[in-house]
């Protein structure tokens, strides 16, 4: 309805899954990467998890279309088939002719197919959707079906697309064998605010569309707070709105159009932040509360106590912008340092109030006690000279040659020629450079300490030179999936992290 009014060829934003609308932002082109090397290269079964929606089955059809001419596949896209039935579904995908038989002769034919598929050097993977769904019968039915081997050659391979669910399946003891047999472990990330802008104009110009971005700020801001980062949700949302602004005969989507889908797909915005202010400022009270009752014992500085938090404030890089979070989900709970803002509207001179004597001030009139009042006082502390240097940082060291980001451009064109490292947790990545955004980046990972894990790499994407913000090095895949706990908090809840190997 609204395709010539947009200069569309196809709607951008249908549910149902077409490999040329595969968006490879969030982490899943770097899946689709892994998944095609570890079948190529490794051995065990995958698990691929994801809630609904987040785009688990365009994943699974993409990887259809790229694996090498060397691996054939089989498809199970109905998963709540018995230990039989899925026998009989490989079979006949595998061209056999088994009408009848018992599960064993089921099996021993299988087997034999695929050891003459291996000879001729073939490998056969088995790629289960809506794995989560799976019976525990037909799951340990896999598990027998991988552990069919010639040598020390594996003769298939599994990779089990399922929702979170899968994971509390995967944990029942008596799944335990399956479980140890997963050697590879992929989550699909929600769409984070700044990727979302652009997922929705990437849809809209692989249906056709060459104009500027018609997605408001608030327009995206809403529809990411309303789905959550699903993609399934914000195509629904997307697709509703391009409808709204059809009517109103408008070519911008604004957020009362992104209200409309909302109210007709009956979606809600998420809670965002009043929750954390209430704690910050308990945290904010309480840092307050201490330096008083330090004040009050007497400390030598009773102003310390305001001064760290001030200082505190002035060091901690702002935060960067918001993923959205599940309903009902409070990530980290904001620390004093995080939020001193409460306390800077205090003039900076009245610390210095506490360190005054009870005494009121002597009129003019009465020299004698204005003498007892000045000698009883402090005496003033020296001020600095206006001209006096400030000490140079690691960074100030730093962009005396290079810049923070030409420092680490360098130190990741480094990283590529030692070719020691393989695997690095990659923070989020640009398809167009933009050095003012990431010198800034840069400079507040340098107030964290944290810029010598920072290395930068250059990238393209579909045809536009990019970059890629990687931390940490790390000697293996699992190594680097550990290491995501230990990440500063700001960046856990910033970005969508995902493995990148080298």
């Amino acid at each position: 309805m609204y395709l010539e009014h947009f200069g569309l060829t196809e709607p951008p934003f249908r549910i149902t899954p077409v490999t040329v609308f595969f968006f490879s932002g969030a982490n899943r082109g770097e899946i689709l990467d892994a998944l095609i090397y570890s079948l190529s290269e490794a051995e065990g079964i995958i698990k691929v998890s994801g809630e609904v929606g987040s785009g688990k089955t365009m994943l699974c059809r993409m990887l259809l279309e790229k694996l090498p001419g060397h691996i054939e596949t089989i498809y199970l896209a109905n998963p709540s088939l018995s230990r039989e039935e899925m026998l009989y579904a490989i079979a006949d995908a595998l061209g056999l002719n088994i009408d009848g038989e018992r599960v064993g002769v089921i099996m021993h034919s299988i087997q034999n197919k695929l050891e003459e598929k291996a000879r001729e050097g073939k490998r056969i993977v088995v790629l289960v959707d809506e794995a989560h769904a799976m019976p525990l019968d037909t799951l340990e039915e896999l598990r027998l079906l991988y552990n069919l081997q010639v040598g020390n050659f594996k003769l298939l391979q599994i990779i089990l697309f399922g929702q979170p669910e899968l994971n509390d399946k995967l944990d029942q003891p008596n799944m335990r064998q399956l479980k140890d047999r997963i050697v590879h472990h992929f989550h699909m990330q929600p769409l984070s605010r700044n990727i979302l802008e652009s997922y929705l104009m990437f849809r809209m110009r692989a249906a056709g569309y060459h104009g500027p971005n018609i997605f408001s700020p608030s327009a995206i801001k809403l529809i990411a707070s309303s789905s959550n980062g699903l993609m399934r949700r914000v195509n629904i949302l997307a697709d509703k709105s391009l409808l709204a602004a059809f009517v109103e005969n408008t070519h911008n989507i604004e957020a009362r159009h992104v209200q409309a889908a909302m109210r007709d797909s009956e979606l809600r915005p998420a809670p965002t932040m009043p929750d954390k202010r209430l704690l910050a400022g308990g945290a904010v009270a309480a840092l307050l509360l201490a330096g008083l009752v330090a004040w009050w014992w007497g400390l030598d500085k009773p102003q310390a106590p305001l001064q760290q938090a001030q200082s505190s404030h002035t060091s901690v890089p702002p935060a960067p912008a918001i993923t959205a979070q599940p309903v009902g989900v409070i990530t980290n709970l904001p620390t004093a340092s995080a939020v001193p803002a409460l306390a800077s509207p205090m003039p900076e001179s009245s610390p210095a109030i506490a360190t005054q004597p009870n005494n009121p001030p002597a009129p003019a009139s009465d020299p004698e006690r204005a003498k007892a009042v000045v000698a009883t006082s402090p005496p003033p502390q020296p001020k600095p000279a206006a001209t006096a240097t400030p000490p140079t940082t690691s960074s100030d060291l730093a962009t005396s040659k290079l810049s923070l980001f030409e420092q680490r451009l360098a130190a990741g064109k480094q990283l590529l020629e030692q070719k020691t490292a393989v695997a690095s947790i990659q923070l989020f990545y640009n398809e167009e450079v933009q050095n003012a955004r990431i010198e800034g980046f840069l400079r507040r990972a340098d107030k964290l300490g944290k810029l010598s894990e920072i290395y930068l790499l250059p990238a393209k994407f579909g045809g536009k030179k990019g970059l890629r913000v990687l931390y940490g090095t790390y000697p293996s895949i699992d190594v680097a999936r550990n290491a995501i706990k230990d990440l500063p908090t700001r960046y856990q809840e910033a970005f969508a992290i995902s493995i990148y190997m080298f």
